[in-house]
């Protein structure tokens, strides 16, 4: 790595995954993953991955960190953890001359067209499309969330999302049944109450009641356990509901893009589970739906490259 590089962080809800780049190039070697829980703040994360690394600090002259949470103005404030991420707070750790703080999502949303072959899997095939088609990045893992990808004659732009809570749409007796008991636990009954990690585990005790995690109910679901495969089938039932709803939003003709640990996990199962036909469950709109593909981004770093892709055009 050259002296100067630019420092890129992607906070999850679970695991804050860290990197060095030089202009949009990520370097794979200097990726590092530490879990949330053993740190306080994001400051002691950066902290410590530049003590292992050995940076030194005056190396760093940009910085980029994706938050999974709103931004306002600069500001990051994680909804799945009590952190709050500003140039403040990366101040006190480093003093690059480029700062940006980024939705996790518009991360994700500049890094599709720098993914490296073989990165993403198609699950829903689409129509061919000119480059500037806009797209969708939709994220399931520790929330939910979705941003737009509109590409401009003067560069990539990302909005920032939180649509993981709008209302979880009811179609049938188990999502209704689904909807009065998040609404009975949280007072409102929203698309990352069920669409996320912890949903699969409220699906689970909602349909068998018990008391199973995400991972427990993905072990007995690779096991064949026709309960596991219950929660498995209203999951992807949902997501097709939703993924319907926001293509029609958004038009993402370019395609929409599914990233996140729970996306990879569910891969295998989406068209098995009937991804495509809940999608197209819109009545008369239903044979519009069939101009949207899906495809799941399996580059588990991808938001570390949009935010270098990011820096790199600041």
């Amino acid at each position: 790595m050259p002296a100067a590089c630019s420092l890129v962080a992607d906070i999850g809800g679970t695991n804050t995954r860290v990197a060095l780049a030089r202009g949009e190039t990520l370097d794979p070697g200097s990726v590092r993953r530490y879990a949330n829980r053993q740190a306080t703040d994001l400051a002691g994360i950066l902290h410590r991955y530049l003590d292992e690394t050995g940076t030194e600090r005056g190396r760093v002259t940009g910085v980029c960190v994706a938050a999974a949470g709103p931004v306002r103005d600069g500001v990051a404030d994680l909804t799945n953890l009590a952190w709050r991420v500003d140039h403040t707070t990366l101040a006190r750790v480093l003093t690059a001359q480029k700062v940006a703080v980024l939705n996790d999502l518009q991360a994700q949303g500049y890094a599709i067209s720098r993914l490296a072959p073989g990165m993403q899997k198609v699950v829903k095939p689409g129509p061919e499309q000119p480059p500037a088609a806009r797209r969708l990045v939709v994220g399931i893992g520790t929330g939910f969330n979705a941003a737009p990808v509109h590409t401009t004659g003067t560069g990539r732009v990302v909005p920032p999302s939180e649509c993981g809570h709008i209302t979880l749409p009811v179609r049938d007796r188990e999502s209704a049944h689904l909807a009065r008991a998040l609404q009975e636990r949280h007072g409102f009954a929203a698309v990352e109450d069920a669409l996320s990690g912890r949903g699969i585990g409220a699906i689970h005790r909602t349909l068998h009641k018990t008391g199973l995690c995400a991972a427990e109910v993905m072990a007995a679901l690779e096991a064949g356990d026709p309960s596991a495969e219950a929660t498995a089938a209203l999951f992807v039932r949902l997501l097709g509901h939703v993924l319907g709803d926001l293509a029609l939003i958004h038009l993402p003709f370019g395609g929409l893009y599914l990233v996140g640990g729970v996306s990879r996990a569910f891969t295998p199962h989406l068209n098995r589970f009937g991804l495509a036909e809940a999608m197209r469950d819109k009545g008369r709109f239903g044979p519009f739906l069939d101009q949207f593909g899906v495809s799941v981004i399996i580059d588990d770093y991808a938001a570390l490259t949009g935010c270098a892709t990011h820096l790199a055009h600041l």
